[in-house]
């Protein structure tokens, strides 16, 4: 996902101000005490649906934002939700901007980041990741009414510009089309839709899951499949970050523990019910 993940609808309207809650931190080793709090506290964009999205109402599944920030919910809410239970914490959410996840890791701001993050060899340098709680396919966005629309091969989009989210894998595949247009990343799915609708880009990079959201809000948008062979080269699994060198830690093993109760079916019925409940922009 968002490398985000992937990931997958970012809107515009779900651009919305962040808030705070900082757990406590082990002196020991500097990780985050999150084996011995009362609640489990987890950084996410909401601005990812279906992974993750802002809203003033709270639903059936929002968890509300400190400091009176409305709601956050999505996927990536109700997957933490399972796993705030299962360990008999209360679930606190943070938003927290894509690239500030990591530092607030590190800092023991947040105790886990639940955000559509893949496990790569430079993120594992500095985070320990979970197995993954979710796997989707990577696909691109453009204008329905495009000649791209009709594209089956990511090579066919060798000379047009193609747009991804800055610091994930949604970025660097695009390198893997010859002759492509690179377009300078965008920090957030809602300026990438909006690089898309003004014409500075004609294709987005995105999981499936965050295209359908996306197409769903946006009429005037479709997404595209590749044929076997003939799409990107990208792990396209999730997992959960926590705290580097805690792999050992009760926190870490209490964290997989609980992600591991939850059944690939689950995981594919949650998904399905966070795209059905994602905003549309309507």
């Amino acid at each position: 996902m968002k490398t985000k993940r992937l990931a997958a609808a970012a809107l515009a309207a779900l651009m919305f101000a962040g808030c705070a809650s900082t757990p406590a931190s082990d002196s020991s080793n500097g990780s985050s005490t999150a084996a011995n709090s009362e609640t489990l506290t987890v950084g996410m964009e909401c601005n990812y649906a279906p992974f993750n999205w802002q809203t003033t109402e709270a639903g059936e599944h929002g968890v509300a934002l400190p400091g009176g920030a409305g709601y956050c919910d999505g996927y990536d809410v109700r997957i933490s939700k399972k796993l705030a239970d299962e360990m008999g914490k209360e679930l606190v959410v943070k938003k927290i901007n894509w690239d500030g996840l990591q530092p607030a890791l590190e800092s023991g701001e947040i105790d886990a980041i639940v955000a559509g993050m893949t496990a790569n060899e430079e993120r594992e340098e500095g985070i320990d990741f979970t197995t993954p709680y979710y796997e989707s396919q990577m696909v691109m966005i453009v204008p329905k009414d495009a000649e791209t629309a009709s594209f089956t091969d990511i090579q066919q989009f060798g000379g047009h510009n193609v747009i991804g989210q800055k610091n994930t894998n949604y970025d660097t595949i695009i390198d893997q089309i010859e002759g492509v247009n690179h377009i300078t990343p965008k920090a957030s799915y809602p300026e990438l839709i909006l690089a898309l609708q003004t014409g500075e880009a004609e294709a987005i990079t995105a999981e499936l899951p965050v295209a359908k959201g996306i197409v769903e809000a946006n009429p005037d948008l479709t997404y595209i499949t590749f044929e076997e062979g003939k799409g990107f080269d990208v792990d396209t699994t999730v997992s959960i970050g926590l705290k580097n060198n805690t792999r050992d830690s009760q926190s870490f093993k209490d964290i997989q523990a609980a992600l591991d109760k939850i059944t690939q079916e689950e995981r594919e019925n949650i998904m399905l019910e966070a795209v059905n409940s994602a905003p549309t922009g309507e």
